[in-house]
């Protein structure tokens, strides 16, 4: 078709990147992963507070939900850590900004940021014991503070 590259879906946004050379086709996560921007539904409403006629005519509050259980850009092991963490829809909402552009930028943004914290694998601790210098040290400074404690004492009658 000859008009496809200026299509629009269902979300309103252009399929491709017909917005400039900063427009991508994924969204880096992490160094290992990408979702597809195809899997971000971006939903627009009026935005609320003040912003005059412009606020009241405009479409500006952009919502962006992420289905983590559909995405092709997860492998099942990331699925279930994000759904144990967020649940299975991943929302960011954004309306900062007069532009609905902009609030488009930041919603995505939000949403990775959450979608990369529910992505982190928290390193198990491993406990360390204190070297024997270290523990030296401890004791020592611990017999300063207690002889300059002492010092400061009344002297004992008697």
């Amino acid at each position: 078709m000859a008009g496809e590259s200026k299509s629009r879906g269902r979300t309103g946004e252009a399929d491709t990147a017909s917005f400039g050379p900063r427009r991508e086709r994924s969204l880096r996560v992490t160094r290992s992963v990408s979702i597809p921007r195809s899997e971000i539904e971006l939903r627009f409403s009026r935005s609320s507070g003040p912003g005059g006629q412009h606020a009241q005519k405009t479409e500006t509050r952009a919502e962006a939900i992420f289905d983590v259980e559909r995405s092709a850009g997860l492998t099942d092991a990331q699925k279930r850590r994000v759904i144990a963490r967020t649940g299975p829809l991943l929302r960011a909402v954004a309306q900062d900004e007069r532009s609905q552009w902009r609030n488009r930028e930041l919603a995505t943004e939000r949403l990775v940021d959450a979608l990369r914290d529910a992505l982190k694998v928290e390193r198990k601790r491993r406990p360390t014991r204190p070297t024997a210098a270290a523990k030296r040290r401890r004791l020592e400074q611990k017999r300063q503070r207690s002889e300059t404690k002492r010092l400061r004492r009344p002297p004992a009658e008697g």
